[in-house]
């Protein structure tokens, strides 16, 4: 009887475990992997959602974020800087993101 009192406290204690692991607020930013365009002409990178505003120059490299931090290339334009920027929110809702029930920000990461 002692023993099944402990697996229930257990479970009781995992299954809160996972419900904070969910529902605690996390900083998301884009992964490094992300996809850019870096505008060499004027040392910038572009997000690929912003690639038709952008007037940009025919000096140019498909290549990721991580590659584009590198070379210390900031965003081309106000667009670019808002679609990697971060934001605040739980997994719970990152997941619901994915599974598109929720929509994403931005289509860019």
């Amino acid at each position: 009887m002692k023993k099944m009192k402990i697996w229930i406290l257990l479970g009781i204690l995992a299954a809160a475990a996972f419900l904070i692991f969910l529902f605690v607020p996390r900083e998301n930013v884009p992964p490094p992997n992300t996809r850019v365009v870096l505008e060499h002409t004027h040392r910038t990178y572009i997000a690929p959602s912003c690639f038709q505003e952008a007037d940009a120059t025919n000096y140019l490299e498909e290549s990721t974020l991580e590659q584009a931090k590198e070379l210390n290339y900031p965003p081309h334009t106000d667009c670019t800087a808002e679609a990697f920027e971060g934001n605040v929110e739980s997994r719970f809702t990152s997941i619901l993101k994915e599974f598109g029930i929720i929509e994403k920000e931005s289509v860019d990461w």
